[in-house]
């Protein structure tokens, strides 16, 4: 039986660490019979050495990607032909930062310079990552991002809060907008993690302390398969008509209050 990914050619960013859900995003598409290529900044050298864990690891490129370099994201649509020819049916958007400052508590005195970075490579890169993958985009496809349930305040999260509401945002008009080509856009919402980004939180265990106590469904910190598996039934065909979503893998916290 093939898989639900068979013959599909998807790009995913944000493989940083095996624990990182992006990895796990993409061993599951490899199973699932797609075609990959990997983005990585600013050690892409260090998303290779990760690569060679995949299933097929002997055909990955790994391509040097800053979404906030207009350069870069200008030489994408090129380098991603090279490798995989016409088309692209997915695209898997993995990528968050906000500087030190934006985090820990800190929300009162962050400078609008450190929340502009914290926008721009957070929130308007689901943009301008899928248009300079558009071109290729030609029979329609899947957009994924990946957000962290933006209608709350988080302890610790501080501006990554309002840079994950603005991706969700952007996720809707995203799917408004390209619907008309037949590409879908939605997000997955995963539970903490103990990922890369999830170290650099200062205080991140006190986020993850929420979970313990109200998730319904047990939580594990160390499982991104979940949220990996999400991604990747989005990416297939079986969502046809699904756009402007944002599917949970929080084990269920999201219904929950007190």
């Amino acid at each position: 039986m093939s898989g639900i990914l068979e013959g599909k050619k998807i790009l995913i960013t944000g493989v940083l660490m095996e624990s990182s859900i992006a990895f796990h995003a993409a061993k599951i598409a490899q199973q699932q019979g797609a075609e990959i290529i990997l983005t990585a900044f600013p050690r892409p050298t260090l998303t290779e050495r990760i690569a060679k864990k995949l299933p097929k690891p002997e055909n990955v490129k790994v391509i040097e990607l800053d979404v906030s370099n207009d350069e870069h994201l200008a030489r994408l649509e090129g380098l991603v032909r090279e490798q995989l020819g016409d088309r692209l049916d997915g695209v898997v958007h993995s990528i968050g930062f906000a500087p030190q400052d934006a985090l820990g508590g800190n929300f009162l005195n962050t400078p609008f310079e450190s929340v502009a970075t914290a926008m721009h490579v957070s929130a308007f890169s689901l943009k301008s990552l899928t248009m300079a993958l558009l071109p290729l985009m030609t029979e329609g496809g899947s957009v994924v991002g990946l957000t962290f349930d933006a209608q709350y305040a988080w302890p610790q999260y501080d501006w990554m809060g309002p840079t994950k509401a603005a991706l969700e945002a952007t996720s809707r008009y995203m799917a408004r907008d390209l619907g008309k080509q037949d590409i879908r856009c939605n997000l997955v919402s995963a539970g903490p993690l103990g990922s890369m980004a999830a170290k650099s939180i200062p205080g991140f265990s006190d986020l993850a302390d929420v979970w313990n106590s109200r998730s319904p469904l047990a939580w594990d910190l160390a499982d991104p398969e979940p949220a990996g598996k999400a991604i990747v039934a989005l990416l297939s065909d079986w969502f046809p008509k699904t756009t402007g979503e944002i599917v949970h893998v929080d084990g269920g916290l999201h219904a929950i209050g007190a």
